[in-house]
């Protein structure tokens, strides 16, 4: 297996460019560089119906900001996705993911509600999950009020927000009042803090995201080294995975994270949870949001897309 051209070059420009945003070691200047990608990695996008950024009230007296996406459709109640934007718990933002979730509402003909969620360092673990878990139930209970269809829900994220939508769909299914999901989708998702896994060795460098920027991003996020075992964290380790809602994820085969998709993959299915599992041949970490750069993306985007279009035609 080769890596693709395409990321090839981009992993070129980078290391020109003094390397990729995620191997800065100020998270300020990282969340800078992160956003200045944004504009090189942007793909077009067809005309949505609406986009209006909200705020919603935090679990903390915080506020939490969110951006409803709604696609131009014949539906007058349409099934709703929440989106946990990627970045490492401590760069990325409703910006830096716009257009993956416009292409998303568009595509999975559904309204993307996208958060904006507290970053660490400034707000360690567990205050970004808690802002999620807060926006799943406020989009559950005020659907109806942005045409959507409060039956039909899911939750998705790429990389740190795939760690966050897999947390969340276990803690809504535990809570007194939980909320229904129809599928989490899980976009190259890092789920477990303590694992020492074959691709964490094999792509530890040159792929844009390391295995050190992997250690350094969770130190950041987390309060302290045990708190990598908190079920919470690391939703591989969560005690149980059964009633969990259909699972599709997506792996990029030169990236340190791919063994941890596969194997949660693997976890969800032998507790009976319906799973559809893709790695992507020759891609890096973070290939999704490149849609201008790279064609993989928006084929990515299209088979997720697809998933929610499946999930909430059942």
């Amino acid at each position: 297996m080769s890596l693709d051209p395409q990321c090839a070059a981009i992993i070129a420009r980078a290391s020109a460019a003094d390397g990729s945003p995620l191997d800065e070691a100020d998270h300020h200047r990282a969340r800078k560089a992160y956003e200045a990608a944004t504009v090189a990695y942007r793909h077009t996008n067809g005309d949505l119906d609406s986009v209006e950024d909200r705020t919603i009230s935090g679990p903390d007296g915080n506020d939490i900001f969110i951006r409803i996406y709604t696609p131009v459709s014949a539906s007058k109640s349409l099934g709703v996705t929440i989106f946990f934007h990627g970045g490492g718990w401590v760069i990325g933002s409703l910006n830096s993911h716009d257009h993956m979730c416009r292409y998303l509402a568009q595509g999975g003909d559904c309204i993307v509600v996208a958060v904006d969620y507290r970053l660490a360092p400034e707000h360690k673990f567990p205050a970004g999950l808690e802002d999620c878990i807060t926006a799943t139930h406020w989009a559950a209970a005020n659907a109806e009020s942005f045409g959507g269809d409060p039956s039909r829900l899911a939750v998705a994220g790429d990389s740190a927000g795939g760690n966050l939508a897999a947390a969340v769909a276990i803690d809504v299914r535990d809570a007194p009042k939980g909320v229904a999901l129809r599928l989490q989708l899980l976009i190259y998702p890092a789920v477990d803090f303590t694992a020492d896994t074959a691709s964490k060795a094999e792509n530890a460098e040159g792929y844009l995201l390391t295995r050190q920027a992997t250690e350094t991003y969770a130190d950041l996020y987390l309060p302290n080294r045990e708190a990598r075992n908190n079920p919470r964290a690391s939703p591989q380790l969560a005690s149980h995975h059964t009633e969990l809602p259909r699972a599709w994820i997506q792996t990029a085969a030169f990236d340190p994270l791919r063994d941890e998709g596969r194997i949660y993959a693997e976890t969800l299915a032998k507790a009976g949870v319906q799973v559809e599992y893709k790695c992507y041949a020759g891609m890096v970490h973070g290939f999704a949001r490149m849609g201008a750069l790279v064609d993989q993306a928006v084929v990515a985007l299209d088979h997720a897309a697809g998933a929610i279009r499946s999930a909430f035609e059942r």
